[in-house]
């Protein structure tokens, strides 16, 4: 896969953070923009799909039972992603 240089404007103190973590992981500074960058694609991919997937059951009536495996499967997935949003 071919890589491409990019420049980035960031505010200071974001910089140093990032500096701070490149020695922490003793990693460069790119694969710290590298891994932010999927992270980032991968969790708006996610919100998207989860999206789709409510807007597709939105509509559909639920039975008892269903509607309470729903309930446990909110809560369990609001205290999975808890601070990431």
């Amino acid at each position: 896969m071919a890589n491409i240089k990019t420049a980035i404007s960031l505010q200071k103190s974001l910089f140093e953070q990032v500096e701070t973590l490149t020695r922490e992981m003793k990693v460069s500074r790119s694969r710290i923009f590298v891994l932010a960058l999927e992270n980032f694609i991968r969790e708006y991919q996610d919100r998207l799909l989860f999206e789709k997937i409510n807007k597709a059951f939105e509509n559909a009536p639920a039975d008892k039972t269903e509607r309470k495996h729903l309930r446990k499967l909110r809560r369990h997935h609001r205290r999975m992603v808890e601070g990431e949003w």
